[in-house]
């Protein structure tokens, strides 16, 4: 059980807030190696995970709901910051209104072969790129997590999904589906088609093959492009095959996260 050090602060100046303050300041936390859960759905997901601690900051109400939460934690002592939510609502750019925002660390991630290998059969992935939008590409993370993808592949032209808007989009699920970013799509790509893995780049076009007659069944990677430009040719390339969700000749194209959540549905409705 974790020792909770209950900290009462009348101010958010103090170096131990820092993270807290700089909310819109992606790349500080990514040097730093930590993401902040900040609404209270990511908290109590942040809570319940593997993902180690290093504070959080709550309003009075928000210690007492979440206290066994905390204590059940292994850490062994974990600072605990009490402000009443005047305080919190003068965090820069950003006002808190449920009261509860917590500090984790970014764990190494596995890499492309340890996730293969410990895919059951038949393996379900999805790999995106050029996501720069934090919102969708949480809303990714949720899909895969939701449907069932083994693994989700991030391509090094996507945002990080561990930024704090891209970890509220995935409403916290960030802490339990796997995932791995990769250096360059196109050779991950190639070396699951190596595995055997057959790459589906999601791509509307005349010749796409229409999604319901996709075969999901066996082993697939889904690929992802951002709304608007779509894949690269070179992510094209890399692919199988092109398939599309049938729409009416007015529309050609979906929001990346609402695309994802139809493919990943057929896949896993196909598979039963």
């Amino acid at each position: 059980m974790a020792t909770l050090h209950i900290q009462s602060v009348q101010s958010l100046d103090a170096p131990e807030l820092a993270l807290y303050l700089t909310l819109k300041r992606v790349e500080e936390h990514e040097r730093a190696g930590v993401l902040v859960a900040a609404n209270i759905k990511t908290v109590k997901r942040l809570l319940a995970s593997r993902y180690t601690v290093v504070s959080a900051l709550l309003t009075p109400a928000w210690l007492e709901k979440l206290e066994l939460q905390l204590r059940a934690r292994t850490e062994m002592e974990l600072p605990i910051y009490i402000a009443e939510p005047k305080v919190l609502e003068t965090i820069t750019g950003y006002v808190m209104h449920q009261g509860a925002l917590a500090v984790a660390k970014i764990p190494p991630l596995p890499d492309l072969e340890t996730l293969l290998n410990n895919a059951p059969r038949p393996r379900l992935l999805a790999a995106v790129e050029g996501i720069a939008s934090a919102e969708n590409l949480g809303a990714v993370v949720r899909n895969c997590a939701a449907f069932g993808a083994h693994f989700l592949i991030v391509g090094e032209t996507c945002g990080s999904p561990f930024q704090r808007r891209a970890v509220a989009g995935s409403m916290g699920t960030i802490f339990e589906q796997p995932l791995v970013r990769v250096d360059k799509l196109v050779d991950a790509l190639r070396a699951l088609r190596a595995r055997g893995v057959r790459c589906l780049a999601a791509h509307p076009r005349p010749d796409a093959l229409k999604l319901s007659k996709a075969d999901l069944r066996g082993d697939c990677c889904l690929v992802f492009g951002a709304e608007g430009p779509g894949l690269t040719p070179a992510a094209l390339a890399a692919c199988d095959e092109m398939v599309e969700i049938p729409m009416p000749s007015h529309m050609n194209s979906l929001n990346v996260a609402t695309a994802t959540a139809v493919f990943l549905y057929e896949a896993t409705r196909q598979r039963g």
